[in-house]
């Protein structure tokens, strides 16, 4: 078996008695049952996902994978392709919002060269949590040509693999998805119409904020490659060969890795969305650890999240990825164990529960 293969056949589904244990365990608190809404649901979820009646947030972390994208040489975004590259230097020196929401959230950013066209050369890149696993220098312009080739998107895939098992030796509770890669949001959107079965322009958006023209090309661009190569909507390797991204393939290697380890992690927006759409396609059981961050505003995340079956936590007309929405649904995530562990039961503060009628 691949590594691929092995991580899939580890995922399992949740206990459901631990579900019925943690929602006995919260309706004790010194609040009405309920009361405290989708914080009550997230706690039960994150006991379910870990196996732990009483699990512990402390060590944090966002995967930030960037790669680029043939497919810009189609002027589908709003930004020069040298941006990846400039970026990725930007997160290692904590100067993106990513850093910030990262401190903030108590979080690590763990960079990931997944293929990055100009070459990120630092001195000091062994001190840093920078990561470098290229598997090409981007991939190919998909209008013309496959964007990897298959060999390569498992390569890929297993790459995030590598990195989520790497890091877990350090510790991880919990861990986000967040990306960088110009052009991503139009290989995401070939993605979500091709594995959902939906007309381009109903799932792709403005992205890097392209104006009408840049919108019509880059609807064209993937309509063309959907056109050109017929990817297998039930391969979710051949869809990520013919119109994906290194990145995207990497966030889904994290995401699988993650479920099989029974670790929280928590998308981000669209494009952490369409690798999550691949983890699902490959393995519908990952649902089950997947907590979405935020409704993105680009509109084709709507559709990945009703098609798992996974409501967002906050809606907040976030569209920058990196992972910054992941850190906030992170705190989130944090609050509600701290919940579930911390607050005293009707029974520790002598408080009368609710009346009975005789």
């Amino acid at each position: 078996m691949s590594l691929l293969q092995k991580t899939c056949a580890k995922i399992a589904i949740p206990d459901a008695a631990l579900l019925a244990l943690a929602e006995e365990r919260l309706d004790s608190l010194t609040k009405p049952p309920g009361s405290l809404g989708r914080l009550e649901e997230l706690a039960k979820n994150i006991v379910a996902m870990t196996g732990k009646l009483k699990p512990r947030i402390k060590h944090k972390a966002i995967f930030t994978l960037a790669a680029d994208h043939g497919v810009a040489e189609e002027g589908v975004s709003a930004f020069p392709q040298e941006v990846t590259a400039q970026m990725v230097l930007n997160f290692l020196r904590k100067g993106a919002a990513i850093n910030v929401l990262a401190k903030h959230a108590g979080a690590r950013v763990i960079v990931v060269d997944m293929g990055v066209a100009a070459d990120v050369r630092l001195k000091n890149a062994k001190k840093l949590d920078y990561r470098k696993v290229r598997i090409g220098p981007g991939t190919r312009n998909f209008t013309r040509e496959p964007a990897m080739s298959k060999s390569d998107a498992v390569k890929a895939i297993e790459a995030g693999i590598g990195v989520f098992r790497e890091e877990q030796k350090k510790g991880m509770d919990i861990c986000g998805t967040g990306e960088m890669g110009i052009a991503n949001t139009t290989a995401s959107s070939a993605i979500t119409a091709c594995i959902l079965r939906k007309d381009a322009r109903e799932v792709t958006g403005r992205g890097t904020g392209v104006d009408e023209a840049g919108l019509d090309r880059k609807i064209a661009a993937i309509e063309k490659g959907l056109r050109l190569h017929s990817p297998d909507p039930k391969d979710p390797v051949d869809v990520l060969a013919k119109v994906g991204g290194f990145e995207i393939a990497g966030l889904a290697g994290i995401i699988l890795a993650a479920s099989a380890a029974r670790v929280p992690v928590v998308i981000d927006g669209f494009i952490s969305g369409a690798a999550a759409l691949i983890a699902y396609t490959l393995e519908p059981k990952t649902r089950h650890y997947m907590i979405a961050a935020h409704a993105s505003v680009e509109k084709g995340q709507a559709s990945i999240l009703q098609h798992m079956k996974l409501e967002p936590l906050l809606n907040l007309n976030l569209r920058l990825g990196e992972g910054t929405g992941a850190c906030l649904g992170m705190g989130l995530a944090e609050a509600a164990v701290k919940i579930l562990n911390e607050m005293a039961t009707f029974k520790s503060a002598k408080v009368s529960t609710k009346l009975h009628k005789k």
